[in-house]
């Protein structure tokens, strides 16, 4: 069973469907005792990092979540719940992260070499950067669905896959260990993203 962390932030109801349409079994929940009873966690995300973070040491869920990442249990971090498991972000200042991935959240614009919309947001593909349990579904190249403004740097030895825009290379994915995150939508990524989220679930 897959706990899908609720902390006030993200859009739960795509994940949760996502979930059941490959036929996981899921639960979204902030009950600490059923995440521990879990098989693997996702912490899903959207909005501004500060706010986030700051929910989620509200709920009391951090240490729940670094003991359970530390035991070994598969945790899956989408899109701000990505940025969430680096050490910090310069989102409008600087916040503390949970420090499970080495790395900062930097803001895309000053990295673009020529000028597109910022945020990141529609359709873009993956470039793998080696073998990732995440994508074994997959043969490279598929298109996944972003909305971002900021992006994970200085992770390079635990990017999975990047993706280009604007002339930069942005990190679409992360992983160390059992800990993965991905920076798009796979609940919003189609059948690439249904493919991803049936490879996270079979890691249980």
């Amino acid at each position: 069973m897959i706990a899908v962390i609720d902390y006030g932030v993200g859009n739960l109801f795509s994940l949760a469907a996502s979930l059941r349409y490959i036929g996981a079994e899921s639960v979204v929940t902030r009950d600490e005792h059923i995440i521990r009873d879990s098989g693997a966690i996702i912490l899903p995300g959207v909005g501004a990092f500060g706010d986030a973070y700051k929910k989620l040491e509200q709920s009391g869920l951090i240490p729940v979540l670094r003991e359970q990442a530390k035991g070994g249990k598969p945790l899956l971090g989408i899109c701000l719940g990505m940025q969430l498991l680096f050490d910090k972000s310069y989102e409008y200042g600087e916040h503390p992260g949970l420090g499970f991935i080495p790395g900062e959240v930097c803001p895309i614009a000053p990295d673009l070499k020529y000028k597109l919309k910022v945020p990141h947001m529609g359709w873009n593909s993956l470039d793998f950067k080696g073998y990732s349990p995440l994508y074994k579904y997959l043969s490279g190249g598929e298109y996944v669905y972003f909305v971002h403004s900021y992006y994970a740097k200085n992770c390079a030895a635990h990017t999975s896959a990047t993706c280009a825009y604007g002339g930069a290379e942005l990190t679409a994915s992360v992983e160390r260990g059992n800990v993965f995150g991905t920076q798009f939508h796979p609940e919003k990524s189609g059948a690439a993203g249904l493919k991803i989220l049936r490879a996270f679930s079979e890691l249980v």
